[in-house]
């Protein structure tokens, strides 16, 4: 496998649930926007990899002064993003060569560990694609909901909570399989990255993932990752006293 990596952020959304007056990736946490927290831990974990940033054509002007205002010294290549997120990976691609490691990430996921980006581009020797995925914890069930709004239970069997898990990123994949995925037309199933792949016949390979490795979607889910963040403060300091 080529050492060749390629690290895209994918920044585009407009963060409508959050109802800030900025994207979701621009709002601060802990002081840093949460993009620049994503785009740090990438650049820890692999030093050589090509950052490939996916945002709003008119939210870039603001992501460009940012970076200068704060002295954000960080070698990125930035790309308009599409109406979806899957024609927004579609554009970062075209700045990825044949031969290289792909690894496609959401931008509003900061909290992932330097240990499984570089064991998942350890495992990926070995794979063609490689998913985190964790096991759900909760009860599941199948849901129908009526013309007048109403929830009732579906027929059938309750979903198998054995069999269902939650899928993080980031995902991984090389070049030759992730471009020639992304060449097919969209459709409203591709949900994330592996599911594209997986519509090609690319088989997926899995890891476990992170319970920290939350996506940042709503209000609560930034007082969540202030807490997080403070949380590993206090893990580091604890460990630097020993």
């Amino acid at each position: 496998m080529s050492n060749s990596l390629y690290v895209i952020i994918t920044a585009g959304g407009r963060g409508t649930r959050m109802g800030a007056p900025l994207p979701k990736q621009f709002l601060l946490l802990g002081g840093k926007p949460v993009l620049r927290r994503t785009l740090e831990t990438f650049a820890r974990a692999l030093p050589q990899a090509k950052l490939i940033v996916v945002l709003p054509q008119d939210q870039m002007a603001w992501w460009r002064d940012y970076c200068e205002r704060a002295s954000f010294i960080c070698p990125q290549t930035l790309v308009a993003g599409g109406i979806t997120r899957f024609h927004s990976v579609r554009a970062a691609l075209s700045k990825v060569p044949q031969d290289a490691l792909v690894i496609i990430h959401d931008a509003v996921r900061p909290f992932v560990s330097e240990d499984l980006i570089r064991e998942m581009v350890h495992r990926m020797e070995h794979c063609r694609a490689l998913i985190p995925v964790l096991p759900i914890t909760d009860t599941l069930c199948e849901l129908e909901r009526r013309p007048d709004g109403a929830l009732e239970t579906a027929s059938g069997a309750a979903p198998d909570r054995n069999r269902i898990f939650a899928v993080q990123t980031p995902q991984m994949f090389r070049s030759a399989d992730i471009l020639d995925a992304y060449r097919q037309p969209y459709d409203t199933s591709f949900t994330d990255d592996g599911s594209v792949v997986l519509k090609k016949g690319i088989p997926l390979s899995y890891i476990e993932g992170e319970r920290y490795n939350i996506k940042l979607t709503t209000r609560e889910d930034m007082l969540l990752g202030e807490f997080i963040l403070s949380l590993k403060s206090q893990q580091s300091a604890g460990q630097s006293t020993l």
